[in-house]
C-alpha cells in the first residue's frame, strides 16, 4: 500500500502563486507515473499535470504556461508550482500515482483545497 499526502493549499489572491507538495510513503517514482488532478465546485475531476517515470511532463491547456510539475526522488516528493492563479483554479487538488505497467494499480491522496479569491 502506498500512502500519498498533499499539502500547500490555501487562500491566494488572483495573480498570486502557490506550491503544492505530495509526499509518498515509499520510493515509487521509478515505477509510477504521477499526476495532479483537481475538482472544482460542481465540476468533474480533471487531470491538471502529469510526469512519467521517464520525466516527461504534460499539462492541461487551461494551466499550460502557468503551472509546473516536478519531483524530487530523494525526498519522495512531487510538486505543483502554480503561478498567475485565477479564480477558476479554485478546486481541491489531488495527488495521484499510477503504476507504469500494472493495470489498475492506482493511489490517491486525500486532497488539498486551493482557493483563489474574487
Amino acid at each position: 500500500q502506498v500512502q500519498l499526502v498533499e499539502s500547500g493549499g490555501g487562500l491566494v489572491q488572483p495573480g498570486g502563486s502557490l506550491r503544492l507538495s505530495c509526499v509518498a510513503s515509499a520510493s515509487i517514482f521509478s515505477v509510477y507515473d504521477m499526476g495532479w488532478y483537481r475538482q472544482g465546485p460542481g465540476k468533474q475531476r480533471e487531470l491538471v499535470a502529469s510526469i512519467t517515470t521517464g520525466g516527461s511532463t504534460n499539462y492541461a491547456d487551461s494551466v499550460k504556461g502557468r503551472f509546473t510539475i516536478s519531483r524530487d526522488n530523494a525526498k519522495n516528493t512531487m510538486y505543483l508550482q502554480m503561478n498567475s492563479l485565477k479564480p477558476e483554479d479554485t478546486a481541491v487538488y489531488y495527488c495521484n500515482a499510477a503504476h507504469h505497467w500494472i493495470p489498475g494499480r492506482n493511489y490517491w491522496g486525500q486532497g488539498t483545497q486551493v482557493t483563489v479569491s474574487s
